[in-house]
């Protein structure tokens, strides 16, 4: 049964608090996906035991229950839409076409600037991700390692903290985090952040945790929460990436040349004629 149907069978036995929630689902389902449980107070000034009360009269557990449900509701009605073969084309083109104009909207050259300066400036450079983002950063590691930039990248959460308590403040740390709020990736930074350590993030989300610890921020596209490890989050990723390796590029460039001629030349003889 659809959460709009659960609401409606259920909304007489809500009390005024209940349905201010419950209008808020229905009008805003968006905002329940992507949100936090702080988010919707803020919003409708309700409070937890509230919007936990809410969840279970639907037969919820609680908010993460909830969430999960409308997030599955909104990915299969998308997915049904694109049931035809042309259609599915179309529709995967169209995802990862339009992350990369969204991301592109979403950044600028003065940033690119600053985080170079960064860059430059820094006497060791680390790059901390976890999971798919995690692959990201190591994807990153062998950009900057073609233009001379010598950064480690660390997936590993516990590694990442123990990095993060030996950093000072001449050292760089970039974190990538589609949702900006991944709790080990926002603990290491935090940690290193205490160091005075520069923080550079590359995250979806201006207001999340990892954000707000950052010096700067690269945004990218909102990854879809029900289709988490999406072609078009990652390319986004990756996007932001390889603008940031090339502009540092354009700065530096006759470095970076040299760099890659040498890299070229290392790596030539691995060719099987």
């Amino acid at each position: 049964m659809k959460i709009e149907q659960v609401i409606e069978e259920k909304y007489k036995t809500l009390t005024k608090s209940e349905k201010k929630i419950a209008n808020y689902v229905l009008e805003s389902p968006n905002h329940i996906i992507y949100g936090t449980m702080n988010d919707i107070k803020s919003e409708i000034h309700v409070g937890d035991a509230t919007i936990i009360r809410f969840c279970q009269k639907l037969g919820f557990s609680g908010f993460s229950d909830l969430k999960i449900e409308i997030a599955k509701e909104d990915y299969s009605q998308k997915e049904s839409q694109a049931k035809d073969s042309e259609l599915f084309f179309d529709e995967k083109e169209r995802k990862i076409v339009n992350s990369l104009e969204t991301t592109k909207r979403k950044l600028s050259i003065e940033l690119l600037e600053r985080s170079s300066a960064l860059l430059s400036n820094a006497s060791a450079i680390y790059i901390f991700g976890v999971g798919l983002s995690g692959n990201t950063a190591k994807d990153l590691e062998a950009m900057f390692l073609r233009i001379g930039i010598q950064a480690k990248a660390i997936s590993d959460t516990h590694f990442q903290a123990q990095t993060a308590a030996i950093l000072k403040n001449t050292d760089l740390v970039i974190g990538i985090s589609l949702s900006g709020r991944t709790l080990d990736l926002y603990e290491s930074l935090k940690i290193a952040k205490g160091h005075t350590a520069k923080i550079l993030s590359i995250t979806s989300n201006l207001v999340s945790p990892i954000a707000q610890l950052s010096d700067i921020v690269l945004q990218t596209t909102a990854e879809e929460f029900f289709d988490g490890g999406s072609l078009s989050g990652k390319i986004s990723q990756l996007y932001i990436c390889e603008l940031l390796v090339r502009h540092h590029e354009k700065i530096f460039e006759n470095e970076a040349l040299k760099s890659r001629e040498e890299i070229i030349r290392a790596v030539i003889s691995k060719s099987i004629d």
